[in-house]
């Protein structure tokens, strides 16, 4: 029984290990390219991605785990039952049941990171999240210019071009900003400039050694100045707070607030490890391999009712919010409904039957 639990364990370890770095490459580059994109349309600057994507990757953690440690205990029961060393441990006397505390005592230090995760550091994470993008918000507009790139004022009056900065962002090179006022024209050209924040609070960028071009619109009227320091006024953003969201809000302040958005986040934090654990259970069962039916066909079974088991607690959730649902029903009746998907599935591999049962098999005539 020993060498049992041990072996379980060790594999288990090492296969969501492996998973999970995976799930987590995957998931980095899918959006560290979002944000990138949004970074090449000016939309954020240059120095909010890491800070964005580490803020999105905690908040992703609880699910990414979740989905580690199913697909753990699938793969590798999936492969015991294929290399027929499960045979051998039924044979020596081990139950189906035998299996199931063993892998619970595997998942409890991951559920509870999972718990402690989602009711605290995933709704810390998002309040940050949504500070730090008020704050890129209400930062002066030549912060978000990316280099070798045009960039549009918020008012409209300006485009800048700056072909490339410095480390720190405060000397700039071949820079090229065009303006509308009183009714003209204006393109200035300089070959370096400088940031610097006046006394008052205000941001200017400092243009050296260049060119102005004034001109009139439908008139051939040129005028050009060159001079040796040119400043111009950076305009900063001035923005209303927005409210929290629920996703936003401590674990405690929900269960202090009676509003359906927040008992709707209240329980889907609740439904994470939750989930984990039903999920886990049912990979059991769901391990069981066919070598008539293919040996993909469970693993895409599996993963399948990860998906629909995901998407109706997401539905569920809407429910809630949209006062469909009463909050005291909350999510429950889904992890109701795959409890007991979960004891169908025992029940048939306890009596050695299919996991899906052949309703298409024909029946043997009767003999004349």
């Amino acid at each position: 029984m020993k060498i049992f639990k041990r072996a379980l364990s060790a594999e288990l370890m090492s296969s969501s290990s492996a998973i999970f770095l995976i799930i987590l490459g995957i998931v980095v580059a899918q959006r560290a390219g979002n944000i990138v994109r949004q970074v090449s349309k000016g939309i954020l600057p240059n120095d909010a991605i890491g800070t964005i994507l580490t803020f999105s990757l905690v908040k992703l953690m609880p699910m990414m785990l979740s989905l580690a440690i199913f697909l753990a205990v699938l793969l590798t029961l999936t492969r015991w039952h294929r290399d027929s060393e499960m045979v051998i441990w039924m044979n020596a006397g081990l139950s189906l049941r035998q299996w199931v505390v063993p892998i619970l005592r595997f998942i409890f230090p991951i559920v509870l990171i999972i718990s402690l995760l989602s009711l605290f550091v995933m709704p810390w994470a998002t309040e940050k999240a949504e500070g730090y993008r008020e704050q890129l918000k209400k930062r002066d507009e030549l912060s978000s210019i990316s280099p070798g790139a045009f960039k549009e004022s918020s008012s409209g009056e300006r485009i800048y071009f700056i072909e490339s900065f410095d480390k720190l962002g405060y000397e700039v090179k071949n820079i090229f900003v065009q303006s509308r006022q009183h009714g003209k024209t204006g393109i200035i050209t300089a070959n370096r400039g400088s940031r610097y924040k006046a006394e008052n609070g205000d941001n200017f960028l400092v243009l050296h050694n260049g060119r102005r071009y004034e001109v009139i619109p439908n008139t051939l009227d040129v005028s050009t100045t060159e001079f040796e320091r040119y400043d111009i006024r950076i305009e900063t953003k001035e923005s209303a707070p927005e409210p929290g969201t629920a996703q936003g809000k401590t674990t405690l302040g929900l269960m202090q607030d009676a509003s359906l958005s927040d008992q709707a986040e209240l329980h889907w934090r609740f439904a994470i490890p939750i989930s984990t654990i039903v999920m886990v259970l049912l990979a059991i069962p769901l391990s069981f391999v066919d070598p008539r039916a293919g040996r993909s066909l469970n693993i895409m079974f599996a993963i399948l009712i990860f998906i629909v088991y995901n998407n109706i607690l997401s539905i569920f959730q809407a429910w809630i919010t949209q006062g469909k649902i009463s909050s005291w029903v909350g999510l429950w009746p889904v992890h109701l409904c795959f409890i007991l998907l979960g004891w169908y599935l025992y029940h048939r591999r306890k009596h050695l039957k299919p996991l899906i049962p052949d309703l298409f098999k024909r029946k043997p005539k009767a003999a004349a």
